[in-house]
């Protein structure tokens, strides 16, 4: 592989690594919360306000316009205030119901809006799957910003938001007002979620939610450990999907994707293996 490959890749494998670090510590958020589907929900409504701003004079036709950008942030902050809304033992509508039903309306209402425009195939390939090779330095380095934002914004807020988190179903923590809580989770998770759609697409970007979290959660309990894990377990498929979907001629996100899966198999398998020499 020579130099230019090399430089080639740079930018993509390190936007791979940011998506990676955030995601990975969300993951463990959704999944104790039991809101597996929260950022495959999220992500199609973050797509369908980018869809509805690409039909507006504004834009320009440009994807990776501002107005775009909060065009879609706006629909994600919706989408925040109405999880946020219904959660805990008392609910009569289970949350992930919600969440469901809003994936499926976000998605359907994206279609119907892709109809309207042209080479909508195109703009429907790049929402599911992205298009991260296309990622430029100056993206990673916004991103990156955007993201350390957040990620110190939940290292200083972190105990109640593990809090939350651990303790999902309930709505009487001392101290801690839930609802505010929650929503300023989704809304930060709403953020991360509409710059990373524009990058990775819907599929890429759950994969980097959840399989991490839930191969580490096969290994190990504790909060650190499987931070660990799930970070480590991102960069190496990060690395092996990029290199396959060069050496193979693939789409490079559908790639990520279907290596998560092969990794996430394999660890579930290796796990006995695991477990027997650690006895």
């Amino acid at each position: 592989m020579d130099l230019t490959i090399l430089q080639f890749l740079a930018a993509p494998f390190v936007a791979s690594l940011i998506l990676t670090g955030i995601h990975a510590y969300l993951g463990v958020h959704v999944v104790e919360r039991g809101v597996i589907f929260v950022d495959l929900s999220l992500a199609q409504i973050a797509a369908l306000g980018a869809t509805i701003a690409l039909l507006l004079p504004q834009a320009g036709g440009d994807p990776h316009a501002p107005f775009v950008y909060w065009v879609s942030l706006g629909f994600t902050f919706i989408g925040a205030a109405v999880f946020s809304t219904i959660r805990g033992q008392k609910a009569r509508i289970p949350q992930e119901a919600i969440i469901g039903i809003c994936y499926a309306v976000a998605s359907a209402a994206a279609i119907l809006a892709m109809s309207k425009a042209t080479s909508e195939s195109e703009h429907l390939k790049d929402m599911l799957v992205g298009n991260i090779l296309a990622v430029s330095w100056p993206e990673v380095g916004r991103t990156a910003l955007l993201y350390g934002g957040i990620g110190l914004f939940h290292f200083v807020f972190r105990r109640k938001f593990l809090a939350i988190s651990m303790s999902h179903g309930r709505d009487d923590l001392p101290g801690v007002s839930v609802r505010l809580w929650d929503f300023l989770f989704y809304a930060s998770f709403g953020f991360v979620v509409t710059s990373s759609v524009s990058i990775a697409g819907v599929l890429l970007v759950f994969c980097y939610l959840i399989v991490p979290s839930v191969a580490a959660m096969l290994y190990s309990e504790r909060i650190g450990r499987r931070l660990a894990i799930g970070w480590t377990m991102g960069t190496v498929v990060s690395a092996v999907g990029v290199f396959l979907s060069l050496k193979l001629d693939l789409p490079t996100g559908a790639t990520i994707v279907c290596t998560f899966g092969v990794a996430l198999a394999l660890m579930a398998g290796l796990k006995p293996l695991v477990r027997a020499l650690s006895s």
